[in-house]
């Protein structure tokens, strides 16, 4: 359906409403929608029409729809607001007044008229609301912003609307606690339009009076009240009690006496009730209000006087006594007196009755009779829910559950939803005593839904889902009640509980701490200790001991707290207990603890004290004993007792131990003849009887076996079973206790110890397996050392590192890593054991963690030195000093070398390693001697005299390193290192015989393995580009990589040759980049970089592509590296040539740089950079060159030439400085003059021979003889780079030499000069560059030497095809872009329309929409 149908279809709709088709303008509005779901108006019409055909539920789906698309329009509200008017529905009745308020905004701003309606038909609801009372709260503030509309437009002012209106709105805001000052500021207005009129006065005064605020602006009103009508009751009445509190008594009697006369009756009762509010919410005799009792109390004695038949009066008066106080409610003669008047003289007064029933309860203390009161009451009047809340607890409160019951559910069954509060509750609380808390939840959330404000209730749901193990329910019902009742506790400590309950200790710490730090709460005092207390056994666990001091420290500190408020209760000091002893388990020097002095029995004047492991332990036991004296026959208090003096025992070393041990006994034994049943007291009484010291293996065995008999599934039992076995070797009844103890919990890490233990005894395979899976299950001592052990044993063992066993151990799971975390943690715990330190620092080294293998050993021969044997001592001494070589700290290395025996090959060899590092060379020398005559096999010695071959070398001997390697060679088991030296020896000095024999050996020695496989790799490329095959060094690099797939390594060495070597693959040699970064951490960095110069090379950026460019590359490269990075000179500079790339694309793309500004600042780090003198001032010369040519491209010459002036300042001798000057001098005078004197030209040719080796510098040089039209020497200038790059092995800049070359010679022959000198040199270069590998540019320029020369010959057509239907995407656009042009020529030439056609085919498919362009030009200019 087109827009114009659907025009015709609203309008067939519309004129259907006309006559009043209503159906049918429904079918036409349908047809609309099913075509446009959103069109307002015919959603409109939709409620327009089924509101006319009586279904206005669908009427206001629609409207709303409408609105919700439209809200700003009025159609859709009016149509609701004429639905909500017409039909006779509560619901509907509830939305008008929004309606109205919503219809006031959108006509205020353009229909003034139809504004004020909808004012005066809100205005009119109000007035309908009040007269039967059904002004609900919300709907007050709706009516104020509709009042001040009202008189904002009302017109004229003043007039009888306007008063109307006004009276409405002041009797309105009346109603409004917390709109008092509006009120006054309404009045003061009403009053100033109205001065005769006294409703506004009356309002005031009735404020006043109310809330007995007797200002001089209430007396004020009072008399403007007077002044307007004199027999006016509230003047009089506010007067006389101004007097009151003025003590004039004579003028209050009289001004209230003539004020009660006159008020009407009514208003005299709300007052005195009012007043009796004040006085129940906590003032026992009113303040102001006192003098209303006095005068009531006589109004009321009167009255009595006068119509002594009169209940109500009676029921006042002993009302008025009841609430005067204490006294006069004891006195029988005053309230009960007049109440029991009040009902014998009408037995239906339910009000007397259920004053009696107060009497009775509150002052005779009759029960009885004041439950025959409350039922007399609540018989009388259902609703009296007083009487009735007072008769059910009387009753509950006599143990009469039937009757309370009975009574509830009467009043249960005749309630209506959201009533009867006090009988939903109450039946709640009856379920929730007898336990039935399903249906007590049901009768609590039946009393919110009557009064969702009551907190008291929000906490006896809670109770009810707490019983009911609801937790979550419960809490959220706490939380509520929290909010209502914020000074409440009771909330707080429950939802700290639960949380407690759920093991979220963090949290209930929390909440218990809301209530501990304002008041001394013992339930919370408690609870916040036990979380504390459990916190810091989920930090032990994970051997984070420091926190777990701390928490257990804030832990006896909160409980000392509660046991000085309740030193009666046994579970406070048995907590305290549980928390001393806690610290066992921590290392002696960090159980350091704070406790308060009085819990030691110190000077109370001090507040804290610091004790020992030992100290505590022993608090521990004397708050055991508390504990004990005050319940002596708690069984599992002698347990813990004897577990405390166990504890002891352990960590005492004097004679004391074995006195604790045979404490411990006792305690325990105790503990199991008053409950023989536990199978924990059992097993602890084995523990102990297995200890050094008890020994008796016997009762071990006899206490084990009866705590399983005891629990048969008891883990604990059938693991200390199987220790006490394998401690007597006796394996086999071991392994079975300990496969016992797996099948009932395969999770418990000791069985699985045990089981590695047995494995480890017997030799097997899995042992390993077996140790780590215990550190994988949680962190024991035991089980950690021994997977340690292994880890290390299996790293020593140099021989299986090809095994499928190492792979996996090792390899595969991660080992080495594992085993330093969990190490960690035992020697945090554990700092007593050098072999563990010992262990951590070799794990250390191997993580290349130089500092923490440092600090692990020298904590290792801190150990060792006062106790160990020398041999051990000395071994210590020797890691430690290999990790202090490799952390490069050469003094303390040498210091720590020289405190061994020396008598080791592995430490003279260390200390010579430490010599040459530290530079001295004859002293390292020495020591390689002296390692040479200590050597005992032949490998031993190859090494050795390697490293001696290395060391000569360093001093410049070239001929005794020759001759040292040349000797290893000769030694009857060669190494591979030694060829290895002495191929780079020969690649370092240009030898590439020497080189290739040593290479030739190596290869002989059989296939590589370890790093030598890269070395070997490095180096034959390195070979072979000594020997300027450079296309085959990518290929070497590849062969290797095809052999050893899974060698990261050798994927980095590819991706770094690519880019130098053959450029043409870059696009593979970041690929090989990223598999390199992907597969080892340690090479990632470094590969990410080689990765992002390949894409360099490619020639990438984001304008290409944006996923996959050098930006991201070097990014993910920053992100992976950090501070790596920051240190790297290589990365800055090559984010400086990315950032160079990037705006040179946007330069030609005729886009402007978005990275600008950028090259100075990153010139700057580069140049901050450390780096060896040679290769510092190259690249500090690339840098210059980059940063010059980013500022030129800018336009900011002299900004470029300002920099090279600087920094020629600051290195004057560097030649790549001075050639970046002249460069930007020379850019400057070519622009203001085209032709450049002969002196210039000789100045730039004297600074490019200074920067000969520069081979970009010998480019910018022919550029610059092109540009003067000095051909000739232009070749020339190219000839000589092409020299240099080949001395210098740059496969790149040769190729890019040659095709400048050829593109120059290509000139002259498109503009046809004459001879064949050009014509030669083309095809001599560019064949030069076909030998050096693939090159489509060199394709194309003899495609296009032979189009300039054989225009229309077949060979021409076929060249340019080659290039323009290549399936491969490794050839430029531009390379085929301008091969296309050239063929479309050549076929224009030719007149070939076949041929013509398939190449436009070709371009569609390819988007080469300007070469369809030019096929036009073409075509018109041959027409």
């Amino acid at each position: 359906m087109s827009s114009k149908e659907v025009k015709a279809a609203l309008k067939s709709a519309r004129e259907a409403i006309k006559n009043k088709e209503f159906k049918e303008a429904l079918k036409h509005c349908k047809t609309v929608l099913k075509v446009e779901k959103t069109n307002y108006n015919a959603w409109v019409f939709i409620g327009l029409a089924a509101s006319e055909l009586d279904q206005p539920d669908q009427s206001q789906s629609a409207y709303k729809k409408a609105v919700e698309l439209e809200p700003d329009q009025l159609l859709a509200w009016q149509g609701l607001a004429n639905l909500y008017e017409k039909v006779d529905q509560w619901d509907f009745k509830a939305e008008l007044p929004n309606m109205y308020q919503k219809l006031i905004e959108l006509y205020a701003s353009s229909d003034k008229t139809k504004c004020y309606e909808m004012v005066k038909k809100l205005c009119d609801i109000y007035e309908s609301d009040k007269e039967n009372s059904k002004v609900s709260r919300p709907y007050h503030i709706l009516y104020i912003l509709s009042f001040e509309k009202a008189m904002a437009l009302m017109d004229p002012v003043p007039g009888d609307d306007h008063k109307k209106i006004s009276a409405n709105f002041v009797e309105c805001l009346s109603k409004l606690p917390q709109e008092e000052v509006k009120m006054k500021e309404v009045c003061q207005s009403v009053l100033l339009l109205y001065p005769n009129q006294s409703y506004p006065l009356e309002v005031l005064c009735s404020h006043y009076l109310t809330t007995g605020n007797m200002t001089e602006d209430a007396v004020s009103c009072f008399s403007q009240l007077l002044e307007l009508s004199p027999n006016n009751g509230l003047g009089h009445l506010g007067l006389g009690t101004k007097a009151l509190e003025e003590s004039r008594f004579e003028d209050a009697i009289k001004s209230l006496t003539q004020g009660s006369a006159q008020a009407r009756r009514a208003e005299v009762r709300m007052l005195f009730f009012l007043d009796l509010l004040s006085c129940s919410q906590g003032q026992s005799i009113y303040k102001i209000s006192y003098y209303h009792f006095v005068f009531f109390l006589l109004s009321f004695l009167s009255a009595v006087s006068q119509s002594p038949d009169c209940a109500e009066y009676y029921f006042l008066l002993g009302q008025l006594y009841w609430d005067m106080g204490e006294e006069t409610r004891k006195d029988r003669s005053k309230a009960h007196t007049h109440l029991l008047k009040a009902a014998k003289l009408d037995p239906n007064f339910g009000s007397a009755f259920r004053y009696l029933g107060h009497y009775y309860r509150v002052v005779a203390n009759d029960s009885a009779r004041a439950q025959g009161c409350y039922k007399k009451a609540f018989q009388l009047n259902n609703d009296d829910d007083e009487s009735g809340a007072a008769s059910v607890d009387l009753s509950m409160g006599q143990g009469d559950m039937d009757t309370a019951l009975a009574i509830l559910e009467s009043v249960i069954e005749k309630a209506t939803p959201g009533s009867a509060k006090w009988a939903w509750m109450r039946r709640g609380l009856y379920y929730l005593k007898v336990g039935e808390n399903q249906q007590a939840i049901a009768d609590l959330q039946s009393a919110l839904r009557a009064d969702p404000e009551d907190w008291v209730s929000w906490e006896c749901l809670g109770e009810a889902y707490l019983n009911r193990r609801s937790f979550t329910a419960a809490l959220k019902a706490f939380a509520k009640a929290h909010q209502l009742h914020p000074s409440s506790i009771y909330s707080v400590y429950q939802a700290a509980a639960i949380k407690q309950t759920l093991g979220k200790f963090k949290e209930a710490v929390a909440e218990y701490l809301l209530i501990t730090e304002h008041q001394d709460y013992v339930p919370a005092l408690k609870g916040l200790g036990e979380c504390q207390l459990s916190l810091a056994k989920s930090l032990m666990e994970d051997c984070r001991d420091g926190g777990a001091i701390d928490l257990i420290q804030k832990s006896i500190n909160n409980l000392f707290r509660a046991v000085q408020l309740r030193p009666d209760l046994s579970c406070l000091w048995k907590l305290l207990g549980d928390a001393c002893t806690t610290v066992h388990i921590v290392s002696p020097n960090r159980a350091q603890v704070q406790v308060p002095a009085l819990l030691v029995g110190l000077d109370p004047n001090t507040e804290i004290h610091m004790l020992n492991q030992t100290q505590i332990l022993k608090v521990g036991e004397s708050c055991y004993v508390r504990a004990l004296k005050l319940m002596p026959e708690v069984s599992s208090l002698w347990y813990d007792l004897g577990l405390n003096y166990y504890h002891q025992a352990s960590s005492q070393v004097n004679s004391v131990w074995l006195y604790s041990f045979f404490l411990s006994l006792q305690c325990l034994k105790k503990a199991i003849m008053m409950d023989s049943g536990n199978h924990s007291y059992w097993n602890a009484l084995g523990v102990v009887s297995t200890n050094k010291g008890v020994e008796n293996f016997a009762l071990a065995q006899h206490s084990f076996i009866k705590s399983i008999q005891a629990y048969p599934d008891s883990v604990v039992a059938w693991t200390n079973l199987g220790a006490l076995y394998l401690k007597k070797d006796n394996l086999e009844l071991a392994h079975e206790a300990f496969k016992t103890a797996q099948s009932l919990e395969p999770l418990y890490v000791n069985c699985w110890i045990g089981q590695a233990l047995i494995a480890e005894g017997v030799g097997s395979f899995d042992t390993m397996d077996l140790f780590r899976h215990t550190t994988e299950l949680s962190t024991h001592m035991e089980g950690v050392k021994g997977y340690a052990y292994w880890v290390c044993s299996t790293l020593l063992d140099k021989t299986n590192r090809s095994s499928e066993l190492y792979c996996y151990n090792i390899v595969q799971m991660n080992a080495i890593s594992a085993a330093q975390v969990a190490l960690s943690k035992y020697t945090e715990r554990i700092q007593s054991d050098p072999c563990a330190f010992i262990m951590l620092g070799y794990l250390n080294e191997h993580l290349q963690l130089k500092r923490q293998a440092v600090q692990a050993y020298r904590r290792a021969v801190d150990l060792l030195q006062p106790t160990a044997s020398k041999e051990e001592l000395c071994f210590a001494q020797g890691s430690y000093a290999r990790a202090l070589c490799t952390s490069g700290q050469w003094e303390e290395a040498v210091d720590a070398y020289n405190s061994t025996s020396l008598q080791e090959l592995s430490d003279l060899v260390g200390l010579a390693l430490v010599y040459c590092r530290a530079g001295l060379f004859s002293e390292s020398s020495n020591a390689y001697e002296r390692a040479l005559a200590v050597a005992s096999s032949e490998k031993e010695k190859a090494y050795i005299m390697t490293a001696l071959a290395l060391l000569q070398h360093r001093q410049n001997n070239l001929d005794s390193a020759k001759t040292l390697l040349f000797k290893c060679s000769m030694l009857k088991e060669p190494i591979s290192e030694s060829l290895l030296c002495l191929c780079a020896l020969g690649l370092v000095h240009s030898d590439a015989t020497l080189a290739t024999a040593a290479l030739t050996e190596l290869l002989k020695q059989g296939p590589a393995c370890g790093s030598v496989v890269e070395q070997q790799c490095l180096l034959t490329c390195a070979l072979l580009s000594l020997q300027g095959n450079y296309s085959a060094v990518q290929r070497e690099a590849s062969r290797a990589v095809h052999r050893n797939p899974g060698n990261p390594s050798l994927w980095a060495i590819l991706s770094r040759v690519i880019p130098q070597y053959y450029p043409q693959k870059a696009n593979g040699g970041a690929v090989a980049g990223h598999v390199a970064c992907l597969a080892s951490m340690t090479l990632g960095k470094r590969a990410l970089l080689y990765s992002g110069v390949n894409q360099l090379a490619n020639g990438r950026h984001c304008g290409e592509d944006k996923h996959k460019n050098t930006m991201i590359s070097l990014g993910e490269f920053d992100a992976s590296s950090s501070s790596f990075c920051l240190d790297d000179a290589a990365t800055w500079a090559g984010l400086m040539a990315a950032c160079h790339t990037e705006n040179t694309a946007c330069y030609l793309s005729g886009l402007a740089p978005n990275r600008q500004g950028l090259n100075q600042s990153l010139m700057s780090v580069v140049s901050e950079k450390e780096l060896e003198r040679p290769l510092a001032q190259s690249l500090e010369g690339w840098v210059l060159q980059q940063a010059v040519s980013g500022l030129t491209l800018e336009g900011r010459v002299e900004q470029a030439e300002a920099l090279c002036t600087q920094v020629l300042n600051v290195s004057p001798e560097h030649p790549a400085v001075m050639l970046s000057l002249r460069q930007v001098q020379c850019q400057r005078l070519l622009i203001a003059s085209a032709v450049l004197p002969d002196a210039v030209l000789e100045q730039l040719n004297s600074v490019v021979m200074i920067n000969s080796s520069n081979v970009g510098a010998w480019h910018w040089l022919a550029e610059v003889y092109r540009s003067q039209g000095l051909l000739l020497q232009a070749v020339m200038a190219y000839k000589q780079s092409l020299q240099f790059a080949s001395q210098l092995g740059m496969q790149s800049c040769q190729v890019a030499s040659l095709l400048r070359l050829a593109l120059l010679a290509l000139r002259p022959c498109m503009v046809g000069l004459p001879g064949n000198n050009w014509t030669d040199l083309v095809l001599e270069a560019t064949t030069e560059v076909l030998k050096l590998g693939s090159s489509p540019v060199a394709l194309l320029f003899q495609a296009l030497l032979h189009y300039l020369t054989k225009m229309t010959a077949r060979e021409t057509r076929r060249m340019l095809e080659r290039l323009v239907y290549v399936s491969s995407h490794d050839y430029p656009e531009t390379v085929v872009q301008v091969a296309s042009w050239y063929l479309l020529r050549h076929l224009h030439t030719k007149n070939d329309e076949e041929l013509i056609n398939v190449l436009l085919q070709h371009a569609k498919k390819n988007g080469n929409q300007r070469l369809l362009e030019f096929h036009l030009l073409l075509s018109a200019s041959s027409a």
